[in-house]
């Protein structure tokens, strides 16, 4: 029987409806390394796989994660799981990376009866005889400075970027092989611990994205920054952290706990289709002694809301996403007063990143006794320790470009730290070809000193390689 234009037009919407439904409840495997590529083969990698189910039931899927080739011999772990409906779930796998040395790929696999789906990342490790690549890793990007005090050469100038401008300043990031992006925060609010009332007053802070939490933007010409980050990390396959904050500097309280949820679950909604969505950040920031401005007083109370704080913020962004670390960069300087807490925090905080080893105060212990009990501690907890360098100084209480020299000297001196991130990008480092320059010349000299610093380290690792 011949099929008139309606009824084939009809049949057509329908199965391409049913392709489309069928399409839209394959799963999907994702595949996360911390520390991310590149790394020295004295590290042991953490491998991280997440699988999420689309469809209206449950799913039994076998996961395995193999190395360079699917083979039983370079199978590295396997689990056979179910997966709720529209869930997920993840597998965990550490491994040395001591005879890894050259370029691999991780390979996740999720198979069942019908479906076969896969993730890659790939590894590239160097034979070294410590833990650093010797080499800035990534940076931070603030889409406006906390304080136009610090910000004083610059901050007018970031506050113009345009969406334009954030992708050019992510590719001059990318040229210096700083692959990692921690974007300080998606909100702005200047507020503290122990001295703000949010809890009563509603929270008044303000946007550097379009969120639907909150009605306040941030007088900022791009109109989403991170969107535009985003977007040009994914093509140049560079990792992004989304900063969870600002709701209050230090404050992990209850309020603050839920608030982070709130918006960790939007900025999920928004941009976790992003492959450069690499992992949460954590933008309060702390002490290192875990002691808060009102005191000893206050010291029991504020530890216990920290820990509380992360064991909760952990549990619910794996329910969001298994395989995205969180990152939290405390003050390096007063550990002695807390080594006996932070294990209990690391416990439920995947990456610690501590900042300011090279200025330690006046009778603390010095910079390297310092990162020794990091180190320490996150053995203890399986966490993993990067450093936050100072790539500035402080010029009439200004942040200005730190020269290359003090740069290098960190780098010599502190040679244990699996990956190590600067602070900040913007205002501090500007590519010759950048169009608008934040922070104006000194900021390219910088450049150029690192950019031949990080030739001539390109250029040893690959004579050893040949």
């Amino acid at each position: 029987m011949k099929m008139n234009r309606e009824s084939w037009w009809l049949s057509s919407l329908l199965l391409g409806m049913a392709s489309t439904q069928a399409v839209a409840q394959q799963p999907v495997a994702r595949l996360e390394l911390i520390p991310p590529s590149p790394v020295t083969n004295k590290i042991v990698l953490d491998i991280r796989g997440a699988l999420e189910n689309n469809a209206d039931s449950e799913r039994q899927y076998a996961i395995s994660l193999y190395l360079d080739r699917e083979s039983p011999d370079t199978l590295l772990d396997a689990e056979n799981v179910k997966v709720p409906a529209h869930g997920n779930t993840g597998i965990y796998c550490r491994h040395s990376t001591e005879q890894w040395a050259g370029r691999h790929r991780i390979i996740l696999l999720a198979t069942s009866a019908s479906v076969r789906v896969r993730a890659e990342r790939e590894l590239e490790v160097m034979a070294s005889s410590i833990r650093s690549t010797r080499t800035v890793d990534g940076a931070w990007v603030g889409i406006a400075h906390w304080s136009d005090e610090e910000g004083r050469y610059w901050n007018s100038t970031i506050r113009k970027l345009t969406e334009d401008d954030w992708r050019e300043q992510i590719r001059g990031m990318h040229s210096l092989g700083m692959d990692t992006v921690v974007i300080q925060e998606s909100f702005r609010n200047q507020e503290y611990y122990g001295r703000n009332n949010i809890s009563s007053t509603g929270y008044k802070g303000l946007a550097y994205y379009p969120s639907d939490l909150f009605p306040g933007r941030a007088q900022v010409a791009a109109h989403d920054a991170l969107e535009a980050i985003l977007s040009e990390a994914d093509r140049l396959n560079m990792n992004v952290f989304l900063g969870v904050g600002m709701y209050a500097w230090f404050d992990f309280s209850a309020a603050s706990l839920d608030w982070h949820k709130k918006v960790a679950a939007e900025l999920w909604r928004r941009y976790g289709h992003h492959p450069s969505f690499y992992g949460w950040y954590v933008s309060e920031e702390t002490y290192g002694s875990l002691i808060p401005d009102e005191g000893e007083q206050a010291k029991e109370r504020y530890r216990q809301e920290v820990i509380h704080f992360f064991a909760e913020f952990q549990a619910f962004c794996r329910q969001l996403a298994p395989e995205k670390p969180i990152m939290l960069a405390p003050n390096a300087h007063g550990m002695l007063k807390s080594q006996d807490v932070w294990p209990l925090v690391l416990k439920h905080l995947d990456i610690v990143c501590p900042f300011a080893f090279h200025r330690m105060p006046e009778g603390d212990i010095t910079g390297e006794q310092s990162a020794e009990i990091w180190q320490s501690m996150c053995d203890k907890a399986g966490a993993h320790l990067w450093m936050d360098m100072e790539a500035f100084l402080f010029q009439e209480n200004a942040l200005v470009p730190r020269p290359i020299g003090g740069l290098l000297q960190d780098l010599q001196r502190f040679p244990n730290f699996e990956k190590i991130l600067c602070y900040q990008y913007p205002g501090i480092f500007n590519s010759p070809q950048t169009k608008v320059q934040p922070g104006g010349p000194p900021t390219v000299v910088l450049y150029r000193d690192y950019l031949r610093y990080r030739q001539e380290i390109d250029r040893s690792n690959q004579n050893k390689t040949n």
